[in-house]
């Protein structure tokens, strides 16, 4: 079952920027945290980034810096900004609603999980 909606993938050129965003459905249940996370052909799921219920945020070392996580609470969407982006960034980029309270957690969960919350955006950067 679909429970979130992800949207703004596409293609860039090393160092362009896109914003990703998810929306969850009525039926999602978000009240433990949000974040997103990543899987590229061959590669196991990364957690890239994650908010909890108290604001808390914690990135993916790699992300650090460029990725900025938020969530618009009015509209129940989740965000992620991501400049500076690298070909070694490319992916499919879900986003997710685990059951977790702090970040690290919601982080982990994620990751760790086989759960895919949603289809997912494709984020291709070129070289």
């Amino acid at each position: 079952q679909v429970q979130v909606a992800e949207s703004g993938g596409g293609s860039v050129q090393a160092g362009g920027s896109l914003t990703l965003s998810c929306t969850p459905s009525s039926s999602a249940d978000s009240s433990g945290g949000m974040g997103w996370f990543r899987q590229a052909p061959g590669k196991k799921r990364e957690g890239v980034a994650a908010i909890d219920n108290n604001g808390r945020i914690v990135y993916e070392d790699s992300v650090k810096g460029r990725f900025t996580i938020s969530k618009d609470n009015a509209k129940n969407t989740l965000y992620l900004q991501m400049n500076s982006l690298k070909p070694e960034d490319t992916a499919t980029y879900y986003c997710g609603t685990p059951i977790c309270v702090t970040a690290i957690q919601c982080l982990r969960v994620m990751t760790e999980s086989h759960i895919n919350w949603g289809q997912g955006t494709q984020v291709t950067v070129s070289s």
